[in-house]
Order: structure tokens, then sequence, then C-alpha cells
């Protein structure tokens, strides 16, 4: 079980600060959101910021869980694994061989995800997905960080964890809170990701704990 709190939401004037802070309050896996304005409007971090920050993480024993909303994921696992990436989730929707992708993940030494828009059917997903180490339910739609929860995810993250074998975690992402990340977890999710109810409050390491003590 893990919280993985979002860099898409971190202060980037304090990136590397914001990171030591919650590296020593615990946290051991962070979400790297890659967007290339195709796949999604925004254009959003990428390899240079990662082989800045990937020092920093792996200096605690920690890992960067990279998630990459491109059209053309292939294309960027070289670049993730060289800058330090430890893993990649790709889009189900973007990608016609998602077996084949997955497999090309792993050529480049790097675990691998597979992610779906709440429009796709988990059980549909969960079928091509049997050799990935997680799926990523999307509880909002990807793109934009500080979106509301859909509350009908939750029947999804349910639907999704019957679906695939237990030895592939379920990942969730998008309006995590205290309020709803219990409700996450007991319907499957082990790997959580929290942006704003980490970073937009002025206490780091709190606002990562309340997180946590939720699950407790």
């Amino acid at each position: 079980m893990e919280i993985e709190p979002s860099l898409y939401a971190a202060d980037f004037a304090y990136l590397g600060e914001q990171l030591d802070v919650l590296l020593r309050t615990g946290a051991r896996v962070f979400h790297f959101d890659v967007g290339d304005g195709h796949f999604v409007e925004p254009v959003t971090i990428g390899p240079i910021v990662l082989q800045a920050v990937a020092p920093i993480v792996h200096g605690f024993g920690g890992a960067i869980d990279c998630h990459l909303m491109v059209d053309n994921p292939v294309k960027h696992f070289p670049q993730i694994a060289a800058a330090g990436g430890d893993s990649v989730t790709f889009h189900f929707e973007a990608v016609d061989n998602v077996p084949g992708t997955i497999a090309a993940a792993r050529e480049h030494g790097l675990q691998v995800g597979v992610a779906f828009n709440p429009e796709s059917d988990p059980e549909e997903v969960a079928r091509v997905a049997g050799d990935a180490d997680l799926v990523l339910c999307m509880s909002i739609h990807p793109g934009y960080s500080g979106q509301e929860f859909m509350p009908e995810a939750v029947e999804r993250i349910k639907r999704l964890r019957a679906a695939l074998p237990e030895t592939i975690h379920v990942q969730v992402d998008g309006g995590i809170d205290n309020d709803n990340v219990r409700t996450v977890y007991d319907a499957g999710a082990t790997l959580i990701v929290a942006g704003n109810a980490i970073f937009a409050r002025e206490d780091l390491p709190r606002s990562y704990r309340r997180l946590v003590q939720a699950l407790a």
C-alpha cells in the first residue's frame, strides 16, 4: 500500500525541497505525469525534470512512477529509463497492442502499468493487462490537476479489482483527499495518487500523514 504524491501538483520553484521533506516524512513512491499536448491538452514535465529529481528520490530508496499521458508511449520509454524512471504507465486508449507495449517497456528494465480513462470498460482493460505490474483506474479525466473525484469511479475500481489477478496492483489517480481515500482503498486500490491533497497545503508532512492515517 502506497500513497503516491503527484509531482504535477508540486511547487516547481521548490521541487527539490518538497521532495526532501516528503521523503523524510516517509513517502517512497512519487507519481510523475508526462503530457504531450496531444493525448491530453497540457504539455507537462518530462525527462529533463525527471533526471533532476531521480537522484533525490533514489537516494532515499524511493521510486518514480511515470504516468505517460501521450499518444505514442513506446517512443518515450528509452528517455524515461535513461532519466531515472522506475516504472511507466501508458494509456489503454493510446495503443493498439497492450501486451506488445508492456513487453517494450520491460526491454528497458521498467516496471509497467496500464491506465484507462473513465469511459473505458474495466473488464476489457483487465483482459489485456495480465502482464502488467499495475492497472491505473482514472477517477478524473486525465490531463489537469485539481479536478474533483468522480464518485462513479468507486464501482469501476471494484470491478477492476475483481477482474485482475491478486498479483497486479490497482492504482487510482484523481481527486483523492482525506474524505475518499479510505473508500478507494476499501474498493481495492493499493497505490493511491494524491496531488492537491498534499501539495496545496502549507504543511506537507501533516498532509501526507493525514492521508496515511486515514487508512490505518
